[in-house]
């Protein structure tokens, strides 16, 4: 599944999918996202954007 993101504000991200669908995701939800995505080394790095 493709897909790309663009943070909205501190605490949301939007998750564009291919198909042509969104979602609007907490923190918290983006990281179960990108884990069940199987994306892991990803959230380390989402981490430092935000306390930087």
């Amino acid at each position: 599944m493709s897909f790309n993101m663009n943070r909205i504000n501190p605490n949301q991200t939007q998750v564009f999918f291919h198909d042509g669908r969104f979602e609007t995701l907490t923190n918290e939800e983006l990281e179960e996202f990108l884990l069940h995505m199987g994306i892991s080394e990803v959230i380390s790095g989402i981490e430092q954007d935000i306390t930087d």
